[in-house]
């Protein structure tokens, strides 16, 4: 006798909405489908709070204002945030979730828009707990970033993302580090990109194309308030050779990178535990 597998419920937030998975039907002349019109938002929630939530909110008026999309006032309000605790709480996902904030404009049209309205959905899923051993990077050969006025934020240049996804697995490495149309410095494939030498902390500029990412924002606001040392500029790879540590960082957390292109590097891993520490990892 078979055992049909349990159902789960999924529970989504549609336009204000909470509705079933099953419930969601969106037309084929949906914008985010037919143009990739719109932006997404990954957030981390952990034992009931936000992280990082001020970061997020400045990221979405800024994708918002650069693609000219009008956004309801409720994401920004405080209720929202509770909101966004009670969908993953709805979804058995209360002590660690991840939420993605979907947003594109409404209306149907070509590429002139009928509306600059926005709608959003907001998806939950169960995090995992994040990685901390060191990881095994290598050069992306086969795409590089697109600096524009969409480059900072999620969504628009994901085949970029999606390319160099696909040659980290066929080289069997943790993940690969993208170059801008000019050879430099970048990012990762799914973090930001940082190392330290004699007491600096360095990172690529956003004049790459690399994302503005909320660990990147939370950390250089961090180093500010410590009257650290910051460079963010234009940088070749040969640059990571020199560093005492260098790693990738996103809202999940912190990864040291130990080789680049089978090459050891970076290796004082003390500095980068301090670091994390003061960012409540």
């Amino acid at each position: 006798m078979f055992h049909q597998p349990l159902q789960t419920t999924v529970y989504l937030l549609y336009n204000g909405q909470t509705i079933l998975e099953e419930e969601l039907l969106l037309p084929i002349s949906n914008r985010a489908f037919q143009y990739n019109d719109g932006f997404f938002e990954t957030i981390i929630l952990k034992e009931g709070k936000i992280r990082f939530w001020p970061q997020h909110l400045e990221r979405i008026r800024e994708a918002a204002d650069a693609l000219g999309i009008e956004m309801p006032a409720e994401l920004f309000s405080d209720q929202f945030s509770k909101t966004l605790l009670q969908l993953a709480e709805q979804n058995k996902y209360g002590s660690l979730a991840r939420v993605k904030l979907k947003v594109w404009r409404a209306g149907a049209g070509l590429y002139t828009p009928q509306t600059d309205k926005a709608e959003w959905l907001v998806t939950v899923q169960e995090a995992q707990k994040p990685l901390t051993n060191p990881i095994q990077v290598g050069i992306c050969q086969t795409s590089r970033t697109i600096p524009s006025p969409f480059s900072s934020f999620k969504g628009v240049n994901s085949p970029v993302y999606v390319l160099a996804s696909r040659e980290k697995a066929s080289r069997g490495l943790d993940d690969l580090i993208l170059l801008d149309p000019a050879g430099n410095l970048a990012e990762l494939t799914f973090s930001n990109l940082f190392w330290i030498k004699d007491q600096m902390l360095f990172t690529p500029a956003l004049a790459t194309g690399c994302l503005n990412g909320i660990l990147r924002r939370k950390l250089l606001q961090l180093v500010s308030q410590n009257n650290w040392d910051v460079q963010e500029g234009l940088f070749k790879p040969d640059a990571l050779k020199e560093a005492q540590v260098v790693f990738g960082g996103n809202v999940t957390g912190l990864r040291m990178i130990e080789t680049l292109d089978g090459e050891i590097i970076g290796t004082q891993p003390l500095v980068l535990e301090s670091i994390m520490n003061e960012l409540g990892f």
